[in-house]
């Protein structure tokens, strides 16, 4: 297994005391397999990535977990120096907004060119013929002259390629793409998902997909997680769990999508409410929002059960419905 997670747990400590970002997320990836985070805003995903990343550290901010290893190793016990060699060499990310991610006044070939050479010993020279190739690589026009460009001078498309070529440069094992799509119109969208996926089948990375967007998460993964409220609710196969919804709030999510069929005028389904802190209730976090809680999801935090193939859900409702067998 490639990544291995279990009761990973961040915590923010403000004015207002403690506030749970991530409630004992656990989960498993394997080499080659893609990966869909998917919730509300404010649901903890990208919060997840950073925990993983070890970018989250000092601050008011706490990070814990009984278990968290890239191949075997554990990734909280490294010191900075060993850290610093995994961020990018071995687990790579894009961030949400690469407009701003880039250093704005630093040209973005530079900014690749010193990525590549803090993880290979490359000369400046092959740092920098290996930056234009990747440039070329992930479609950006008139590559010679982008190397030279600053962020500001390019479009949030040509900026989030560019984000991707300085991920994939070193050839990491696992990509964390922290909605990749963000703000950019469809067209661009496919052509950036069509890439990532070209380089996750070309070298067998592994790529985690936080997004919110329901198409581009059929298009792009092997398996799903549904987050709320810093948990994960509902986790399988995305095949079942489009086809198959077992937790309420996936369903609702689901949902929630545009349809064909749906009238002129009529309105979009939504969720009613807003999403809870994670610390803010005893019982299921969706309780308040479900039309299908009893007394029980509001008194004790469902367990995640298994009720099919590699298909695992945190619901009272779902899991009595489908009985032991299911498990």
């Amino acid at each position: 297994m490639l990544l291995s997670v279990r009761n990973l747990c961040v915590d923010f400590h403000g004015e207002d005391g403690p506030f749970r970002a991530v409630d004992g997320v656990s989960f498993d990836l394997a080499d080659g397999e893609r990966l869909a985070i998917m919730g509300e805003s404010g649901c903890g995903k990208s919060s997840v990535a950073l925990a993983l990343m070890r970018l989250l550290e000092g601050g008011g901010v706490h990070v814990s977990a009984d278990h968290l290893a890239l191949d075997g190793r554990s990734l909280l016990t490294l010191d900075a120096r060993a850290i610093r060699s995994v961020r990018g060499g071995e687990i790579a990310m894009i961030f949400q907004d690469a407009t701003t991610a880039l250093h704005p006044l630093i040209p973005v070939g530079a900014q690749v060119v010193e990525m590549i050479r803090a993880h290979r010993r490359l000369s400046r020279s092959a740092a920098r013929t290996l930056a234009l190739s990747l440039f070329q690589r992930v479609g950006i026009a008139a590559p010679e002259r982008r190397l030279a460009a600053y962020p500001h001078e390019l479009s949030g498309g040509m900026c989030q390629r560019v984000m991707i070529a300085m991920a994939i440069a070193c050839r990491p094992r696992m990509l964390l793409a922290d909605e990749p799509t963000t703000a950019l119109d469809v067209t661009v969208q496919a052509q950036i998902m069509d890439l990532l996926l070209d380089v996750s089948a070309e070298s067998g990375m592994a790529v985690i997909l936080i997004s919110h967007d329901l198409g581009v998460i059929a298009g792009a993964a092997d398996r799903v997680a549904v987050m709320y409220a810093g948990a994960i609710v509902e986790i399988g196969p995305t095949e079942t769990i489009y086809a198959l919804p077992a937790h309420p709030y996936t369903r609702a999510l689901l949902d929630t999508a545009p349809r064909v069929d749906i009238g002129v005028g009529e309105p979009l389904p939504v969720i009613p409410g807003n999403v809870a802190g994670a610390h803010a209730l005893v019982g299921c976090q969706f309780a308040p929002r479900c039309d299908v809680a009893v007394d029980r999801c509001h008194s004790a935090r469902p367990p995640s059960r298994r009720i099919g193939d590699r298909h695992e859900v945190a619901c009272w409702v779902t899991t009595d419905t489908a009985g032991a067998d299911a498990r």
